[in-house]
């Protein structure tokens, strides 16, 4: 299978990385060991998590998606087999990347993954409030001492990359070598206004809201649908004029290939420059596998022109 650098870093992955979002949400403890066995299974490594994940939901203690994986791993004795990806400052809050935020983030994270070590460390939001100095400052030992192997960012404009680089240069501190952006067939401006600075800094990238909140999949095509999902809410946005058309484009090449929908919308993303991996989630080891058939489907040239102008 097709692998990928992520960036200049070290990290090479398959180009899927499982989220982690529904994990202590829709998916609890025994159907996420399900899920992450189907994955591995499956032929890939990345997992994406994070402190935050999902901390919406009333009750829940911090970092569930952390522990429900970090007792999988456990569980199975296979970290050494997989890429683990977690997030610091999933609040996005005034001094969610300083110094202290960092440290006692990473050192929660790494007890609830019951891990000694994280292959990539996002920023989830910026922190207005903190320096890149200091956030990089408080990364800086980290990478040292190999508890965290690569840094990213998420939810970065073009400018926080660029003025992040320029400190790490500086500086003579650790660089993000990873970015996380929201992109798929519907929200595409925010890949596009980063395309530059990937390609100029040499970036990888894996990009989330990869399905559009379940949009792609075609399950929500009117507003009676989308009570059919808790995630349903998230996909009301995407029911409009320009939506209904990536449907229909994403309809006519799935007949074409006997695919799903979301398989096609995952196939379309791989083929984008600049695209590492897309984040997809699963609550099912039925959409694993199709997750899988998905970031594995080539698509001819003309499809991919469908897929995108219809987004236009």
């Amino acid at each position: 299978m097709d692998r990928r650098p992520l960036g200049r870093s070290e990290l090479v992955i398959e180009p899927l990385v499982l989220g982690g979002n529904v994990f202590g949400w829709t998916v609890d403890e025994a159907q996420g060991f399900r899920i992450l066995d189907a994955y591995v299974d499956a032929g890939f490594t990345a997992i994406d998590t994070a402190e935050g994940y999902p901390n919406w939901v009333p009750g829940n203690p911090p970092g569930m998606s952390e522990t429900i994986i970090g007792k999988w791993m456990k569980a199975r004795g296979n970290r050494e087999a997989l890429h683990i990806f977690t997030k610091v400052n999933s609040a996005n809050k005034p001094g969610g990347l300083s110094a202290q935020a960092i440290h006692d983030g990473v050192e929660a994270s790494l007890a609830r993954l019951q891990t000694d070590y994280i292959d990539l460390y996002f920023s989830h939001w910026p922190d207005p409030e903190t320096s890149h100095e200091e956030t990089l400052g408080a990364y800086d030992p980290l990478v040292r001492s190999g508890r965290v192997r690569v840094l990213g960012a998420s939810n970065y404009s073009a400018q926080m990359v660029r003025d992040a680089q320029q400190t790490a240069i500086i500086k003579s501190l650790p660089r993000y070598d990873v970015l996380q952006p929201r992109f798929n067939l519907y929200d595409r401006a925010e890949f596009a206004a980063l395309a530059e600075v990937v390609a100029e800094q040499e970036l990888g990238t894996v990009v989330y809201y990869s399905l559009a909140a379940g949009f792609l999949t075609g399950k929500y095509r009117s507003k009676a649908d989308l009570g059919k999902s808790p995630r349903g809410g998230g996909a009301e946005k995407y029911l409009d004029a320009r939506g209904l058309a990536i449907l229909a484009a994403l309809d006519t090449v799935a007949a074409a290939h006997d695919a799903t929908p979301a398989e096609i919308a995952l196939a379309w993303l791989v083929a984008q420059k600049g695209v590492s991996a897309p984040i997809a989630s699963a609550t099912s080891v039925e959409q694993v596998q199709s997750l899988a058939k998905g970031v594995r489907r080539k698509l001819a040239d003309d499809e991919l022109k469908l897929l995108t102008d219809a987004g236009h």
